[in-house]
């Protein structure tokens, strides 16, 4: 039956037509849902989607109905083990020649599903035409299937690196993921005559280089990936040329403008996320906060077109960490339990404990939970050191007011956390939450090191993180 998906334009809409793009990044598309989530609450809506590589999770839930605040659950609930399944273990003996390191199955019977992803439901949407970029290997062309044609195979095979996964038979031909090929296609929109694009992009764009053979795979999709976004850049920058000599082609008079929402810093690779270093829930918070930073500072003609589109912050060595915790509270007149899923990640660890007390490149993210306002993501937030207390501060909206939250705790993990939360304008609720001795230890546990070039790298950071910080 159909159906109309979340942040589509409808036919009365005045404003301009306007392409979500949503760029790949492996299992760390988890951080686009957060990106989806805040603008719906921003009122950015659009008449056409792309994905390619993992954006094609994303684009695939938000087709088979999910609404944002869904997908971010759906992401925070999901664990990275479910995108691995191995091949029959004849395929290793036989021969070192495997078609892939892994298979496709894990993610066809255990991730889609997980993540609400319905092939019929993706050919039924309306309202808001998808395109799925897979690459077509026996021609060597990154295809645009449209949503009403795609099927399970294809949409496997989108997601399917080379060397990882085996390639995916499909009609006449093989398929895998477009990633070497594009990252994103932003030409598609051009073609469908968007005026704006919107692209949510998590591949890293910094000026490190890493030793050691996973790293350097990595630094490859991030070469082919940035490389082949910035020629659909200066294509575009040559369409609006024209359009500005008035010679552009097929009528336009305006120029195309490109948004991108980007992480300020690389966010961790899967391996991280496959390793509990950081979760779906602290991905979709960034994902939230890093849009919701371009939301209020972007510039309506969006960005410069170029290397620096997607230019993110050398960094590190840094420091990221988690804090669950839940307890009673009475909210704006509501009794309830009040849980927190905070975390917080400090980019440079050199920078941040030269002054803790000021929280220089410390950010808290996070998710606040009570019955007075439903489940609310923070838009900004950090975290600092006070004397003998750590502190955690933050705002989210709800019910279209403005909320803030500060939690004070000693510098020892597991011990309670002091907060006072409350709308502006009114007077604060204070609590004591008391971690339970789960919560505890999985605080203490939490802390591991960003942006390092190797293992003791990074435990001499986790090191000087806990003797300076945590004591």
């Amino acid at each position: 039956m159909s159906h109309t998906p979340y942040l589509t334009a409808g036919e009365d809409h005045a404003g301009p037509a306007r392409s979500l793009v949503l760029a790949g990044g492996g299992m760390r598309v988890a951080w686009q849902a957060g990106v989806i989530r805040a603008l719906e609450e921003a009122g950015i809506v659009f008449r056409h989607a792309d994905g390619t590589s993992g954006g094609i999770f994303n684009l695939a839930m938000l087709l088979s109905g999910c609404s944002p605040t869904e997908m971010c659950e759906r992401w925070a609930a999901l664990s990275p083990r479910h995108f691995v399944s191995l091949l029959p273990l004849r395929d290793y003996l036989r021969s070192p020649r495997w078609p892939g390191l892994a298979s496709g199955d894990g993610i066809a019977e255990q991730v889609f599903p997980r993540l609400g992803i319905d092939v019929e439901r993706i050919r039924a949407a309306a309202g808001l035409d998808g395109t799925f970029n897979v690459c077509d290997v026996t021609r060597k062309v990154s295809e645009a299937i449209p949503h009403d044609r795609i099927v399970r195979e294809l949409l496997v095979a989108g997601v399917s690196l080379p060397m990882l996964m085996p390639a995916v038979a499909h009609g006449d031909g093989l398929w895998l993921d477009a990633v070497w090929i594009r990252d994103a296609n932003l030409l598609e929109g051009v073609r469908r005559g968007s005026d704006e694009l919107w692209l949510a992009w998590c591949i890293g764009n910094s000026g490190v280089y890493r030793n050691g053979s996973f790293r350097q795979y990595v630094h490859m999709i991030e070469m082919a990936a940035n490389g082949s976004l910035f020629g659909e850049m200066e294509r575009i920058q040559e369409l609006n040329d024209r359009v500005a000599a008035g010679e552009a082609p097929n009528g336009r008079t305006t120029p195309v403008r490109v948004h991108v929402i980007r992480p300020e810093m690389p966010i961790p690779l899967d391996p991280d996320y496959f390793l509990g270093r950081i979760d779906g829930s602290t991905l979709v918070a960034l994902g939230y906060r890093d849009a919701w930073r371009y939301l209020e500072s972007c510039r309506p003609e969006g960005v410069e077109l170029g290397p620096q589109a997607t230019r993110m912050h050398d960094g590190g060595p840094g420091i990221g960490f988690h804090w669950r915790i839940s307890g009673p509270a009475a909210i704006d007149g509501v009794d309830g339990p009040l849980a927190l899923r905070f975390a917080v990640e400090i980019g440079e660890l050199d920078r941040f404990l030269a002054d803790p007390g000021a929280g220089a490149d410390a950010a808290l993210v996070g998710e606040v939970r009570h019955p007075a306002f439903g489940s609310a993501l923070l838009r900004s937030g950090g975290f600092r050191v006070d004397g003998a207390q750590v502190v955690y501060e933050g705002a989210f909206h709800a019910g279209g007011r403005r909320y803030t939250i500060t939690g004070r705790r000693p510098r020892r993990p597991g011990t309670p956390l002091d907060v006072t939360i409350g709308a502006d304008g009114d007077a604060p609720t204070r609590v004591r939450l008391v971690p339970t001795r789960r919560e505890g230890a999985a605080h203490a546990a939490s802390a591991h090191a960003r942006h390092t070039g190797n293992l003791p790298e990074g435990a001499r950071a986790v090191a000087r993180f806990v003797r300076h910080v945590i004591r």
